[in-house]
């Protein structure tokens, strides 16, 4: 039997994790949410990916999630990571940045530059950016380099984004609650396509909610990977 590698995988995301830290990292996403359109939140305990039925049972396994860290500096350069797009809307922006977390190519990018890559995404309002939370996904050092052994990389489609119906709900109960940080949640849904040494790879369908920071006449930004909520 092949061994199972790791990947880079937003269902791994909280695995592991201690009770009050879960809670911790949930109530700091939910207190943002409902202080500006009064969201109803339902964590999930395993993360916002789902497993595909039928997937490869040799493709890798998910990985534990690093702990939160700063990003390196731009200088560092992004690898393959795609710069964010110049986009005002939430759902199209969303479904850009869900494809770019579902993506990585350990062949031509450090963990360093996937960070970099990553950080360049994040609203630059700390009041409302949780970069824990998108940190978070990039595998610790040593399973990154494990990764790039086997030339681990992937790609993404993306099938669709949708506004959950609690946020919906939300904004029609109260239009005005957005004004304070023009955050939306968008959830988006898609297909994550793996592919390793020797011909090895893998498929897996993929879910995220995501909180998008879309100021008025200013481009969209990623502010958190945030609890999924009612669809």
């Amino acid at each position: 039997m092949r061994n199972r590698l790791p990947f880079l995988s937003l269902s791994s995301y909280g695995v592991g994790w201690s009770v009050n830290r879960r809670i911790a990292m949930v109530t700091c996403v939910v207190a943002v949410l409902l202080a500006i359109a009064g969201i109803v939140a339902v964590v999930t305990g395993g993360g916002s990916g789902h497993q595909a039925a039928g997937t490869d049972a040799s493709a890798p396994a998910d990985s534990s999630p690093s702990s939160s860290e700063a990003a390196p500096e731009p200088s560092s350069g992004s690898g393959s990571v795609p710069k964010p797009p110049q986009i005002a809307e939430p759902v199209a922006y969303a479904k850009a940045a869900a494809q770019m977390l579902w993506s990585y190519d350990t062949r031509d990018t450090s963990r360093d530059q996937q960070l970099a890559g990553m950080r360049a995404w994040m609203a630059t309002e700390t009041k409302y950016a949780d970069w824990a939370s998108v940190s978070g996904q990039v595998p610790d050092p040593v399973l990154w380099s494990r990764m790039s052994d086997q030339d681990q990389h992937a790609t993404a489609h993306v099938t669709e984004g949708h506004y959950p119906s609690a946020f919906k709900q939300a904004l029609a109960d109260d239009p005005s609650a957005i004004t304070e940080a023009y955050i939306y949640v968008v959830t988006v849904n898609g297909t994550q396509q793996i592919a390793w040494k020797k011909g090895g790879s893998g498929a897996e369908e993929r879910a995220v909610t995501l909180a998008v920071q879309c100021r008025p006449s200013h481009d969209c930004t990623l502010a958190a990977i945030a609890p999924s909520v009612t669809q």
